[in-house]
């Protein structure tokens, strides 16, 4: 039974290639979209986490402040909830540092009579203590020691690059919802132009009493092989398309950093399930529609 219905949606598919075809570029090019976000937010989290990692909060501290006091400011900053070390910098190193890192720029450093830059506290923060709202709670807390000055921890474009993960992952839902209700309507066609051309032989198979579940599993396996094939293609063509990417990063820059990785094969199979769902649901919105038996 199934492999005759197996074979039926098969002549279906060659009888009907062009309506095929455009199904499957539609289904395809959904699921290229849909796993590039999903790829795209998998490795923009992987270096968000990697990032806040390393995040610190420079403590600039006010110039009145003495080196004997020095001690007991890290240590109040060190009580603090959220922080895991802290590590103080005096303004000769800090000095020091920035020559080293402006050596064809050194000129500038040479008619300074006096150091602009302040003493200061390189703070790190707790693994579990790294989300921008708890950050941002923490710099105010530190920022509001009398004998700090100021807080710095990339606020500025922390906050924005934040906003923009943000809107990317609601447009990503936005447009998978679009693409996979377009996928839906064009099988759904697709189905109703199959049953239109063979309309003759479903009232047949009606008069010689064929079963219902006879007649339509057919269109259930038509959409179902619609959906995996046009998965598989999608998949294949953003996969040549990480390889060519990922070929051309050198791996010199993201050594011991973090590796950009494909879907895993558990995503890949989810997203080719999910792609043989829409197909089967367009084939059942047609056979309610247009087969009423």
């Amino acid at each position: 039974m199934i492999i005759l219905c197996f074979k039926r949606a098969l002549e279906d598919f060659r009888n009907n290639r062009l309506l095929n075809v455009i199904t499957l570029l539609t289904i395809s090019l959904s699921i290229l979209i849909v796993s590039a976000f999903i790829l795209f937010f998998i490795n923009t989290s992987d270096i968000m986490s990697f990032w806040k990692k390393g995040l610190r909060i420079m403590v600039y501290v006010k110039p009145h402040i003495l080196p004997s006091q020095m001690p007991a400011l890290g240590r109040q900053i060190k009580s603090l909830k959220g922080v895991a070390d802290v590590r103080f910098i005096s303004k000769e190193a800090a000095l020091r540092q920035l020559k080293s890192q402006m050596k064809r720029q050194a000129s500038l450093f040479e008619n300074m009579a006096k150091n602009p830059l302040p003493d200061a506290f390189e703070t790190q923060l707790d693994v579990n203590f790294q989300s921008w709202e708890k950050v941002e709670a923490l710099a105010t807390q530190i920022e509001a020691l009398e004998a700090v000055q100021e807080v710095e921890y990339g606020q500025r474009w922390l906050g924005r690059i934040t906003q923009i993960f943000n809107l990317f992952t609601l447009a990503g839902y936005i447009m998978c919802g679009i693409f996979f209700m377009a996928a839906v309507f064009i099988v759904a066609n697709t189905i109703r132009l199959v049953i239109y051309s063979r309309r003759d032989e479903i009232e047949i198979m009606r008069l010689v009493g064929a079963a219902e579940h006879f007649i339509k599993i057919p269109f259930y396996f038509q959409g179902l092989m619609q959906g995996a094939v046009g998965a598989a293609i999608g998949l294949a063509i953003l996969f040549v398309a990480y390889w060519l990417m990922a070929s051309n990063i050198e791996q010199e820059t993201l050594s011991g950093l973090f590796n950009i990785r494909f879907l895993s094969p558990l995503m890949a199979g989810l997203i080719i399930l999910l792609s043989m769902l829409v197909g089967w649901f367009g084939s059942y919105i047609s056979l309610k529609q247009y087969l009423k038996i």
